[in-house]
């Protein structure tokens, strides 16, 4: 891992450090908070005697905030604590769908709208007081309404100006399902994440004898909307890469969207080769075993399945029946967005954990410091390989 010793943290602070993980993001938000008073306790010796260091090593960086509901739903955010002259990062988890509450006496779970809403509720409560604000969103609230196909709203576009308008300086997100809705904010500070590092590194961890050469392995993107991830990965690693196009039926719509109607395979043989696929979400996860279904059948050998969210919208049984007929060996998926404990305890699922990362992007932004080293993991992930290819431990 790029260690935060080895950043180059010259600059005075924007501003003392503030995390507020809001409502359903508490459990990112601490993990993210223990790296930073550690690596600040390690350091803190060195300014001391510095002004503009007031503030700089703290027990705790998260601040009191709560966003309390009324009966009728409605809903308003408070901060507990002076925010003033803070460099404030307010991190949001939109697909946490765990979290309810009373909507005149019925139980209501919460949706992305409220946890949208609920972070426009806190930016509103520092009411300018911050001396800047970024917010930390790993799953970009309404990306995949991207693009406008005939008359529709564009949501995503939408949400990102009202955050601007709102004097959000900096946009951190992971593996945004277009990143080109960054257009809609041209002259604000948008970071787009990806997380390939640390599905290398879960994957190496968790698994001893891969042979990662093209020869024994292949990265496959599940659809053409994904394919440059893949074509990082198999670079990275020195693999060959395939592709499936996802023939649609253009003349229905079921639940929103045009039905799939075949996996048209596009790549050279995976006959004997292990196989990841990686792709930005798993939604219901009918593409992924679908896509690993037609890999098996084409003789590829094990099949692992990396995303930066998992959603599972419809459960996990298909996955636990894959995995129970050796279609999938593996799925790995990150902890930027909310995680079942079933989920967790599943035998083929590898969780990688992001919060180290995550913390070193709040370092190095609140130093005012450069994101280009932290963003691209080539050295890093050539790093693990050498230790995984010479048995050393990762």
């Amino acid at each position: 891992m790029l260690h935060r010793s080895e950043l180059n943290l010259e600059n005075i602070p924007v501003g003392a450090l503030g995390i507020i993980p809001v409502t359903g993001c508490e459990a990112l938000g601490n993990k993210v908070n223990d790296y930073l008073v550690k690596w600040r306790k390690e350091s803190a010796h060195q300014y001391k005697d510095d002004v503009a260091f007031t503030g700089y090593e703290k027990d705790s960086f998260i601040i009191d905030a709560k966003v309390p509901r009324f009966g009728s739903g409605e809903a308003k955010g408070i901060i507990n604590e002076s925010v003033r002259g803070k460099d404030l990062y307010l991190m949001v988890d939109v697909c946490n769908y765990s979290l309810t509450y009373s909507l005149t006496g019925n139980i209501n779970h919460m949706s992305p709208d409220d946890h949208y809403q609920n972070l426009k509720r806190v930016i509103a409560a520092v009411g300018g007081k911050g001396r800047r604000i970024n917010v930390i969103m790993p799953f970009l609230y309404e990306s995949r309404q991207h693009k406008r196909t005939g008359r529709e709203s564009l949501d995503c576009a939408l949400a990102l100006q009202e955050l601007v308008r709102m004097g959000v300086d900096n946009i951190i997100t992971f593996d945004a399902h277009d990143p080109r809705v960054q257009n809609a904010i041209p002259l604000s500070g948008f970071e787009t994440v990806s997380p390939t590092y640390q599905f290398i590194k879960g994957l190496l961890r968790t698994v001893k004898d891969l042979k990662i050469d093209s020869e024994h392995m292949m990265a496959i993107s599940p659809d053409e909307g994904g394919t440059n991830r893949a074509v990082y990965l198999a670079n990275v690693l020195g693999l060959d890469m395939g592709m499936f196009y996802k023939r649609r039926d253009y003349t229905k719509i079921v639940d929103g969207r045009n039905p799939i109607v075949a996996h048209e395979f596009l790549g050279s043989s995976v006959e004997g080769k292990d196989v990841i696929i990686i792709d930005d979400m798993i939604s219901s996860g009918d593409s992924i075993i679908e896509v690993a279904t037609e890999l098996k059948r084409r003789k590829a050998n094990r099949i692992y399945a990396a995303a930066t969210f998992g959603l599972f919208t419809n459960g996990l049984a298909k996955f636990d029946e894959a995995y129970e007929k050796g279609i999938i060996h593996g799925i790995l998926t990150t902890n930027l967005i909310y995680q079942t404990p079933e989920l967790l305890s599943k035998p083929y699922y590898i969780n990688c954990d992001m919060s180290k990362y995550i913390a070193l992007i709040i370092d190095t932004l609140n130093h005012d410091g450069s994101l280009s080293n932290i963003l691209s993991p080539n050295e890093r992930i050539q790093n693990v390989l050498r230790k995984y290819n010479n048995g050393e431990e990762i």
